[in-house]
């Protein structure tokens, strides 16, 4: 049964308490290029299996060629407000080795997501916010980023200055839930 917290459980860190997905970002606030080395840099340091770290970003930001390159391939449903984000990712994350079947890192996604959480952090830290999305045409954007072999693309995430406040109270599942979910009633 989820529940709307309206408050925060005491302790738990303000850059993860402030932290929300906009769906309007400042189309004139800029991420400069110290911000985005730090984002990057953030992702570089998260941890992953074997430190195989197997990610990857394509960044593009309003005004760049590349820009355009992304934005043609977002569903409407995103273009609507991911436009006017400040800088768009894309995420990949490394599979295979090269244009073999032999895997790579049967965890990549998993580490894939340790290094975007990293970085959304970094954006909090930074005064950014962010919003991962995955409403784009995969196979579009696949070709026309032509990602290297054994890389797939996973995702997007829309980095800027939020043009909206965070809606009070945000529907999460209880503590209890995340510890019983997933369980049969042997499991304890």
């Amino acid at each position: 049964m989820r529940r709307r917290d309206l408050e925060l459980s005491p302790g738990i860190h303000p850059l993860l308490a402030g932290r929300f997905s906009p769906y309007r970002f400042d189309p004139s606030a800029v991420v400069d290029d110290e911000s985005l080395g730090l984002l990057l840099e953030a992702a570089r340091w998260a941890p992953s299996a074997g430190n195989s770290q197997p990610w990857g970003f394509f960044a593009s930001r309003p005004g760049e060629p590349d820009h355009d390159r992304v934005v043609r391939h977002l569903a409407p449903s995103s273009a609507r407000w991911a436009t006017d984000a400040g800088l768009l990712l894309v995420t990949s994350a490394r599979r295979h080795v090269d244009d073999t079947e032999l895997q790579y890192s049967e965890f990549a996604d998993y580490d894939l997501g340790q290094a975007i959480a990293h970085m959304t952090l970094q954006a909090e830290a930074l005064g950014l916010a962010s919003h991962q999305f995955r409403a784009f045409d995969m196979e579009g954007l696949t070709k026309e980023l032509s990602p290297n072999p054994g890389w797939s693309i996973v995702s997007m995430i829309a980095l800027g200055k939020a043009a909206e406040e965070a809606r009070e109270g945000r529907d999460r599942r209880s503590v209890t839930e995340l510890l019983s979910d997933p369980w049969g009633p042997g499991a304890r």
